[in-house]
């Protein structure tokens, strides 16, 4: 196939554009690097199926030649990012799924969407499922990222319902892994690089909450699946093992062989309060699951920070 990927230079696109090229793929990444980083794709460069592209997805999108598959990746995807760039997050969310969904109109391809366990909001269902229409705040500060993968849902169905495109959505749960920021504010890379340095652990509320981590392999390995499938229903993709904040932070502690303490900070606005998917749909239909444990998992994502911090 040949594919656009958006989003390329970030976290879960650049690691989806080795996935596609690994099978032969030929992947066109776009990005407009406000989150993402060349960095992410430096080893894919003279790579003869990889093009990048530097573009704002949120403006007109123009590739020549054919297209099997549009991946609309582009977004701010942690709270920090999102709080930092509120207009534009809202803007991927609409103006460039807008954008990537007529791409793949006109190229007459196959679209997957990028959407977020977010859509959930602070559920009211546990665990969730793709059924359960979710919790949200709209004009609180988390709704800029909510409301945006929720728009951009809609969207996608609608260009589906409308114009008989093949589209697929995929949401994503808490995913962790190599290349993350170990600034970008989400509770992986901040508990390690605290960790590695020898600082405290900072734990918003009382380390009570909950959350289903996701090793990134396995859920490009999903994210493929459900492209190449018959599926157009919304997916959930992520790991159904839970466990608090808390114990998550003793983990850390315990792979990265330090011995901070935790401390505690007041909880964000709208933070929720559990989070833990339902993947009976891809176990039935995609046939997936992940296989990656969590300490298998943290222990690679910790040898990147370290490696990380020494370059």
């Amino acid at each position: 196939m040949r594919v656009v990927v958006t989003g390329a230079a970030g976290f879960l696109g650049s690691h989806l554009c080795d996935y596609l090229i690994d099978r032969g793929h030929t992947v066109i990444g776009l990005d407009n690097l406000i989150t993402g980083t060349t960095r992410n794709i430096e080893h894919l460069a003279g790579n003869k199926r990889f093009k990048f592209i530097n573009h704002d997805v949120t403006e007109y999108i123009y590739i020549s030649g054919p297209i099997d598959a549009v991946l609309h990746f582009a977004s701010p995807a942690s709270p920090v990012d999102y709080l930092e760039f509120p207009i534009q997050t809202l803007k991927v969310g609409a103006l460039g799924t807008h954008k990537a969904l007529g791409l793949a109109r006109e190229k007459k391809a196959r679209f997957l969407l990028a959407s977020s366990s977010e859509v959930y909001g602070d559920p009211l269902v546990h665990p969730q499922q793709e059924d359960y229409w979710g919790n949200v705040n709209p004009i609180g500060p988390r709704g800029v990222y909510d409301e945006a993968k929720r728009f951009a849902e809609a969207l996608t169905f609608a260009y589906h319902r409308t114009h008989g495109i093949d589209t697929k959505i995929a949401r994503i749960f808490n995913t962790y892994g190599p290349r993350m920021r170990s600034g970008d504010g989400r509770v992986v890379p901040n508990f390690i690089t605290q960790a590695l340095d020898g600082k405290p652990l900072t734990v918003y509320g009382d380390g009570t909450q909950t959350r289903s981590f996701c090793y990134v392999s396995d859920l490009v390995e999903g994210i493929y699946r459900l492209l190449v499938s018959e599926v157009n229903d919304p997916v959930n993709l992520g790991n159904p093992h839970e466990m608090s904040i808390i114990d998550f932070a003793r983990k850390v502690i315990e792979l990265t062989g330090g011995s901070s303490d935790i401390v505690f900070e007041k909880l964000p606005v709208d933070d929720p309060k559990v989070r833990q998917p339902d993947i009976t749909r891809a176990r039935d239909l995609l046939g997936w699951e992940p296989t990656v444990g969590l300490e298998e998992g943290l222990t690679r994502t910790i040898d990147y920070f370290r490696k990380l911090a020494k370059s």
